[in-house]
């Protein structure tokens, strides 16, 4: 288990009672009730922590190299009904973008997200979860084809933004993700969408038009992350922490300027503390937001959809 700074004092507690009861147990020594105390410390010094998170330390959390990725998430929630799809049928088979046919109970969905690699080799193999114009179309087609054999779609959005290199802009960045956004708009079967960690300016927009737009606890959702704001509002990276404050990125945050529609509460410590817990809430919520959505006809979903964007922004005097 990694450990992030704000969370040394958890650490040394654990260690304390790892350590007691290894104790008890190489020297058949009864030391439940030490065990016990510490336990209980333990306990409150997480729920201290956890509860007073500051914006970015959610950010660090978002960014834990244990937590679970799109595929860990298609995997314990489709199991061996996932079959990948590839390519955008015009470039290439974007690594950073994944997708394809999947069962979440009895219900068949096109899953679609964003995926990061989990060392030096996968993270290059997917580029950081940083996909090209040939992703945002791989993801637009596989919309498409489930909205041919009526299907809903999930989404799962997890990256530090779309990849800001020449040549995915010689080959149609902004393009790519504004229409992405467009055909999201007016799909004719439900879409739901989840940020499972970063969720990072248009890169996280071009799959991230839903009925339903929410947030695990512990990720972000922003126009910038709060390094590139300090860098260009400072000069230097040194004000990350202001400016993760200033950007309101998380999911309070964008659950009240109604941004997002709700708040899916992670196990104490974060989605990678319990993730057969965090699984089976994502699988319920998923579940009952389609039973919901699937109620409407064509014409109210996307109705309802538009509806719900074009009154994100407005104010009274």
């Amino acid at each position: 288990m990694e450990y992030l700074e704000f969370e040394k004092p958890i650490q040394a507690l654990q260690e304390e009672f790892n350590k007691a009861c290894k104790i008890g147990t190489d020297n058949d020594v009864d030391v439940s009730e030490t065990c016990q105390q510490i336990e209980k410390k333990l306990k409150e010094k997480k729920k201290e922590i956890y509860k007073n998170l500051t914006a970015w330390q959610r950010v660090q959390l978002s960014r834990h190299p244990n937590r679970p990725y799109t595929l860990d998430y298609i995997q314990a929630l489709c199991g061996d009904t996932f079959l990948e799809l590839h390519g955008d049928r015009t470039v290439a088979d974007d690594k950073a973008m994944v997708g394809g046919l999947g069962k979440i109970g009895e219900q068949s969905f096109m899953v679609i997200g964003q995926q990061k690699g989990t060392n030096t080799k996968t993270r290059q193999y997917r580029n950081f979860g940083m996909a090209n114009p040939e992703g945002y179309r791989k993801a637009l087609r596989l919309m498409k084809s489930a909205e041919k054999f009526n299907l809903p779609v999930v989404t799962f959005i997890d990256t530090p933004g779309a990849y800001p290199g020449l040549e995915a802009e010689e080959r149609g960045q902004g393009e790519a993700i504004a229409r992405n956004i467009l055909e999201m708009t007016r799909l004719q079967v439900p879409v739901i969408v989840v940020v499972i960690g970063e969720g990072a300016s248009g890169g996280a927009l071009g799959i991230g038009v839903g009925d339903k737009v929410m947030m695990l606890e512990n990720s972000w959702y922003s126009v910038i992350s709060p390094e590139n704001c300090s860098s260009i509002l400072w000069r230097s990276w040194d004000h990350k922490e202001q400016a993760a404050e200033a950007l309101k990125l998380t999911a309070k945050d964008a659950k009240r300027l109604k941004v997002i529609d709700s708040i899916i509460k992670e196990p104490l410590g974060g989605a990678h503390a319990d993730r057969v817990e965090m699984v089976k809430t994502l699988k319920k919520i998923i579940l009952e937001s389609y039973a919901e959505l699937k109620e409407l006809s064509p014409k109210d979903l996307v109705k309802s959809r538009m509806d719900k964007y074009l009154a994100m922004g407005t104010y009274k005097d």
